[in-house]
């Protein structure tokens, strides 16, 4: 890519350099450690000459059955903003540009720890095409997008986006599909 360590590909962001699985200094298991994004495209153009609401890009793995934000493990040696970059190519098929780094999310997987670093990101060029882990992509409003979401966590971060872009969060907690 070109990119400096430790940079966006913009230059603008620094990152992590961190390039795998850290082990805890009090012997548990390794952090499993991920990268991802919030991809979005801004609202359409109203008469009044405003913007829409932004749409997020989710995304449907056929394996857990479940709506998601584009993310994945690091690959050994790689940068965790090189992974996010990658992970959101592969899954939906759209080369993008990252923006300001998003809350980290720390959950448990089959009872290890997982950290997964987000960016916010637009899409630059490229087209959804199905694949192994992805079959659908649904581009969605930001209430639409909570709703669909599988996972709380990724809730949050639709939540961090509209903060970031300086729009109310959307809130619709009860629902659940």
């Amino acid at each position: 890519m070109g990119e400096r360590p430790g940079t966006t590909p913009t230059g603008s962001m620094p990152t992590s350099t961190t390039t795998g699985p850290s082990t805890p200094p009090t012997g548990r298991a390794p952090v499993i450690l991920a990268a991802g994004a919030v991809l979005w495209v801004p609202g359409r153009l109203k008469k009044s000459g405003r913007l829409g609401r932004p749409r997020i890009a989710l995304i449907h793995r056929p394996k857990y059955d479940d709506w998601s934000l584009p993310k994945g493990k690091l690959d050994p040696g790689e940068g965790v903003a090189e992974a996010a970059l990658r992970e959101v190519w592969e899954e939906t098929g759209f080369r993008c540009l990252l923006g300001p780094e998003l809350p980290a999310q720390h959950y448990q997987v089959q009872g290890r720890p997982k950290e997964v670093r987000y960016w916010a990101a637009v899409p630059s060029t490229g087209a959804f095409r199905p694949n192994r882990e992805v079959d659908r992509l649904e581009w969605l409003p930001a209430g639409k997008a909570r709703a669909r979401l599988t996972y709380d966590h990724d809730r949050l971060l639709v939540d961090a986006l509209l903060v970031m872009l300086g729009a109310k969060p959307v809130r619709t907690e009860g629902f659940r599909r």
